[in-house]
């Protein structure tokens, strides 16, 4: 129950190293975009290594290769979306959420708003953790595709 063997704990450690320094190697050679600005698609990606990190280091059963090659294929597979993103407009819709005007102009735009299922306190609050006081003041109101809310205040 609380200890099996020396075995299962140096498969661990062993595995966890390597996997660590391949996984770091690997992100290393994708580049910068493959962990960057963690938009939905990108979270899944970020929770599927470490998933498939986890499951490397605990089931004995999986090898180092076998976790090596789940994570070059997940960061392929994520150059092959990203590439074909930038190239094609449609399938960039359908892979990538987009930014949102929430508020604008002084009004709050309620059906951009349900489509977000953002309320206008949690806009009144990104409004507040910017610093600014009053309402009156805002230009413009953007959930971001990473779902932060941005917030532009009216020229002065």
């Amino acid at each position: 129950m609380f200890f099996s063997s020396w075995q299962g704990m140096s498969h661990i450690v062993i595995v966890g190293v390597l996997g660590y320094i391949a996984l770091v190697l690997l992100l290393r050679i994708s580049g910068n975009r493959t962990l960057s600005k963690m938009n939905s698609f990108d979270l899944i990606i970020t929770i599927t290594f470490g998933s498939t990190f986890a499951t490397a280091m605990l089931n004995k059963k999986t090898t180092l290769i076998d976790a090596v090659t789940a994570f070059a294929l997940l960061i392929f597979l994520q150059f092959l979306v990203t590439f074909i993103s930038v190239r094609s407009d449609f399938f960039e819709r359908i892979v990538k959420s987009h930014s949102i005007v929430l508020f604008k102009k002084g009004e709050f735009l309620r059906e951009e708003m349900k489509k977000a299922r953002v309320t206008e306190e949690e806009i009144k609050s990104g409004i507040r953790q910017e610093g600014i006081a009053e309402i009156s003041q805002v230009e413009e109101v953007i959930l971001e595709e990473n779902g932060k809310i941005s917030v532009t205040k009216k020229p002065t």
